[in-house]
């Protein structure tokens, strides 16, 4: 039986086992593919403890497998879906976790992968890239405006950070002062966090921002608004809607397409964007690469190899 790594109750890591499952089987629009990777996210944990995703009802069916994103390789395609092949290679958002041998992954969330993109990293590009892309399009600030960043430090902001880049944008990223490189290594200009850090995000903007994509929330979200020349500028994937729509901004709209993935693999492709996988661990480590995320220690994208 194929193997998948799951959750089997809420609560902490002490719930998490590797386990044997049954082969999914394709329901109507959705495709079956042999994972070759699998992105892990901050999410992904959350989700262990209890956390929903807005607009989400009912209860799980535990054992619950891990994982958002996905790529790998067509392996059956259910009714109703054109387009893709066995022995094609995809990536996109998963139906019931990634972190496995098999994964069923709807067809209008998924993507044919270019062949100059390995598998890690188009692994990484549905949940914390397609976020930072869908933002930037819902600010859509025109090419030479400034846009500002909290928490560019983390897996959305660097893509943000490069996403702006490639829009013509000018990226000011606020992060801690140890991602000072990474951050100017991005194509930004960097702003330490910590106290007194709008004062110098105004400084380093030259003046009010022409967009805000807020990824912190809470008091940092508050500060980053002032700092906004137009509220309806001030977006954020870091705070609950009602925060953000108390200060006159948005939470980010998510598109949730195809479109929005090929888009990001053209990125990829062309080398303007690049997922900075640091870590990769085989499905069998599962556990520590949940936990790097977990723990805070990772620095770039950790994802799950899984072997042909």
């Amino acid at each position: 039986m194929p193997k998948a790594y799951v959750f089997t109750r809420y609560g902490g890591p002490e719930t998490e086992a590797l386990m044997d499952v049954d082969r999914p089987r394709p329901g109507p629009g959705q495709i079956l593919i042999a994972v070759r990777a699998a992105g892990v996210n901050p999410v992904d944990w959350k989700l262990r403890t209890g956390f929903r995703r807005p607009g989400e009802s009912g209860e799980p069916v535990f054992p619950v497998v891990f994982g958002s994103e996905a790529s790998g390789v067509v392996e059956e395609a259910g009714d109703g879906v054109t387009g893709f092949a066995a022995g094609d290679e995809v990536f996109g958002n998963v139906v019931a976790g990634g972190y496995a041998q098999y994964a069923l992954l709807p067809a209008a969330l998924t993507a044919h992968k270019p062949a100059a993109v390995p598998f890690t990293d188009a692994a990484t590009l549905p949940v914390a890239a397609a976020t930072a892309y869908d933002g930037l399009r819902q600010l859509d600030l025109p090419a030479g405006a400034t846009v500002l960043v909290t928490g560019a430090g983390g897996g959305v902001g660097a893509a943000v950070l490069q996403i702006a880049r490639a829009f013509g944008l000018r990226a000011v990223g606020v992060a801690s002062g140890g991602k000072k490189d990474f951050v100017e290594g991005l194509g930004a200009v960097h702003v330490p966090s910590g106290p007194g850090w709008a004062e110098r995000a105004r400084a380093a903007a030259a003046g009010a921002a022409d967009g805000v994509y807020d990824l912190v929330g809470g008091e940092v979200l508050k500060e980053a608004a002032d700092l906004a020349a137009d509220r309806t500028k001030l977006i954020t994937a870091g705070a609950p809607e009602s925060d953000v729509e108390a200060l006159g901004g948005a939470r980010v709209r998510r598109a949730r397409t195809a479109a929005v993935l090929d888009a990001l693999a053209d990125l990829v492709a062309r080398g303007a964007l690049d997922p900075h996988v640091t870590a990769t661990f085989p499905l069998e480590r599962a556990a520590e690469a949940l936990r790097t995320v977990e723990d805070g220690h990772a620095r770039g994208k950790v994802v799950i190899e899984v072997a042909a």
